[in-house]
């Protein structure tokens, strides 16, 4: 019985994997996520692109010009998952990259898993707090296993994430050294990126790397005169102990992701395997660059986006070479949001002001002991969420719903502060901003309070050992997403498309499951 059993399972298996490679079902799925891209700079430099990058997307492929993202405070981490789980922050278990831990009272990367030793790294990544499957995931289950699935990026979570639970490798630029990195969750790093760190470490270039206009500055377009008259110029020093967060932030980055990624397709066979779908997905950036030094980051913007165009075509010719483009299904989505904030000079006098956190949590808590007794109250005030000692408030016998009505009540008064809503109210939205932040906000790990700044304040963290100081603007841009199949009509959809859409409308291209918390159905693609 038990043989007639493992011969049946045994057929099921091979019915599956024959399934994957059934005609009209692709090869290799590419996914990749840009953070911060946006509609408006793709479309004012499309004359400036070559054919195989962006313009080949916009020709070719279904281009979506408006997803809305619908929630607050996002970044490359939370955007990513809510792209590859199709659900929203509050339930997909990525909140934020940095959440704060109410057991150890500090902030911690939202996937950071100290049980799991790094490769390369002293940090280490799991996707065991990321709550529902993914598209690589679910592509993986689809194909019994035998599929390759690999993230390459900067950023350790963006690339967990896109690897999922069931991937065969998450691997990301180590910012202490440089060094190509992953997760002991994945095992070793393959010999075609573990090579690259000591055949072409990121350490013995950095020195010599630099970052200057791609074209002349008086050719780039949208320039005023005295920004093409100062061309750009970054360096990479090793004794800048930020070297390689300052790098990662780069287009020289994305070319670093590029060239593992072609590494990966030229020696690891991803893609020409025949037995199952295999995946490759990439993180880049076109964000706002933090580190110029007049606050005007226009010129390297331009450039980046010049310089992701030519990485794009380099892909897309290796793809075509390796896998070949009727074998392939490549899918590629904006972050959903647009960083452009920098410390305004005080010349222009600009509206705003500065707020400091110390200082609030400071008359918060005085105010509440003159109301409730002395003591300290507020446990945490961390990315604009306030966290209350409930054990304290519990042991005074308080009723913490008026506790923190009160400090809501106080809150509202401060300046610099904007609105404030408390936890049950978002819980239970009435309105369209208590719904955003619902979607925003994981109940499990979200504050008591959750506070909007005013725009054009610099808000500052002075709560922390080193300072964290951000200046807060609220400009919602349009961002897009590309998908390019051969059985995928090429159109233009303006109309806002929700960023839940984006992983079933892969998963039903595909013919496998949608992720399991998806919340969207799938675009008709073809019509």
């Amino acid at each position: 019985m038990k043989k007639l059993v493992t011969t049946v399972l045994c057929g099921l298996v091979t019915l599956n994997v024959l399934a994957q490679t059934a005609p009209g079902r692709p090869k290799l799925v590419v996914g990749i996520v840009v953070d911060q891209m946006r509609t408006d700079y793709i479309e004012f430099l499309r004359d400036y692109f070559g054919e195989s990058g962006f313009r080949k997307l916009m020709k070719e492929g279904m281009y979506l010009r408006d997803v809305d993202f619908k929630v607050k405070k996002l970044d490359a981490a939370n955007a990513t998952a809510m792209l590859y789980t199709g659900a929203y922050p509050s339930e997909n278990g990525v909140p934020a990259a940095l959440i704060y831990d109410n057991a150890d009272k500090k902030i911690t990367p939202a996937l950071a898993d100290s049980k799991t030793l790094g490769n390369f790294t002293n940090d280490s990544y799991t996707p065991d707090k990321l709550r529902l499957t993914t598209i690589s995931d679910e592509l993986t289950v689809n194909g019994a296993g035998l599929g390759q699935v690999y993230a390459f990026s900067s950023d350790p979570q963006q690339s967990v994430i896109m690897a999922g639970h069931a991937g065969s490798g998450a691997f990301w630029i180590n910012n202490t050294n440089g060094n190509w990195a992953t997760s002991g969750y994945y095992g070793s790093l393959p010999s075609a990126v573990s090579s690259r760190n000591y055949s072409s470490s990121l350490s013995a270039r950095i020195d010599t790397m630099q970052w200057r206009p791609s074209m002349a500055p008086d050719k780039m377009p949208g320039l005023p005169k005295h920004k093409a008259a100062a061309p750009f110029r970054h360096t990479f020093p090793k004794s800048d102990r930020n070297v390689y967060i300052r790098f990662a932030g780069t287009p020289l980055a994305n070319r670093e992701v590029t060239d593992v990624a072609i590494e990966c397709l030229r020696t690891m066979n991803v893609g020409q395997g025949g037995q199952a779908i295999d995946m490759l997905n990439l993180g880049y950036t076109v964000a706002p660059y933090k580190y110029v030094k007049d606050g005007d980051p226009r010129a390297e913007l331009t450039d980046a986006y010049l310089r992701l165009d030519k990485e794009l075509g380099r892909l897309f010719e290796a793809i075509n070479r390796y896998v070949g483009a009727d074998n392939t299904m490549i899918w590629l989505s904006s972050t959903g949001y647009y960083d452009d904030a920098v410390l305004e000079e005080r010349r222009y006098r600009l509206p705003g002001g500065d707020f400091s956190v110390k200082r609030a949590v400071s008359l918060l808590n005085s105010y509440l002991s003159a109301q409730y007794g002395n003591d300290r109250y507020v446990d945490a005030f961390k990315s604009g969420q306030v966290y209350f000692n409930h054990n304290l408030i519990e042991q005074k016998n308080l009723r913490l719903n008026e506790v923190i009505a009160d400090a809501r009540s106080f809150l509202m008064k401060m300046s610099g502060i904007a609105d404030a809503y408390t936890i049950d109210e978002i819980l239970s939205p009435r309105t369209s901003e208590e719904e955003s932040l619902r979607l925003s906000i994981d109940p499990k790990t979200g504050g008591d309070i959750v506070v909007a700044f005013s725009p054009g304040w610099t808000v500052t963290d002075d709560t922390e050992y080193t300072p964290v100081t951000h200046t807060v603007r609220e400009t919602p841009v349009l961002t897009p997403a590309f998908i390019l199949a051969p059985d995928v009509k090429a159109q233009v959809i303006s109309t806002p498309v929700d960023a839940t859409v984006l992983a079933p409308t892969v998963a039903g291209i595909l013919r496998i499951r949608s992720p399991n918390g998806a919340v969207s159905k799938p675009l008709l693609i073809n019509n």
